[in-house]
């Protein structure tokens, strides 16, 4: 049985086999890039908005609070 497939599906030549793998690693290095440079990318989105949110908390803690104001109530410092 085995040698009737051998027939019908020759044995894959050592050099394009060579050539699979070559072009497998070369696939899996470029999703490997593009996984690097898409969380790079998400990285400095993250710290950018970090940076944003405490320039936007000291502000706010800056001004006045109003609605302290309509409880009757001191400011609170967390």
């Amino acid at each position: 049985m085995a040698s009737e497939l051998q027939r019908i599906v020759p044995a894959p030549q050592p050099e394009m086999m060579e050539i699979l793998e070559a072009h497998q690693v070369t696939r899996e290095f470029y999703q490997e890039l593009q996984y690097r440079e898409e969380f790079e990318r998400y990285c400095d989105w993250y710290y950018l908005t970090a940076q944003q949110n405490q320039q936007e908390l000291q502000q706010m803690r800056s001004e006045l609070n109003i609605f302290g104001w309509f409880l009757g109530k001191r400011r609170t410092q967390i």
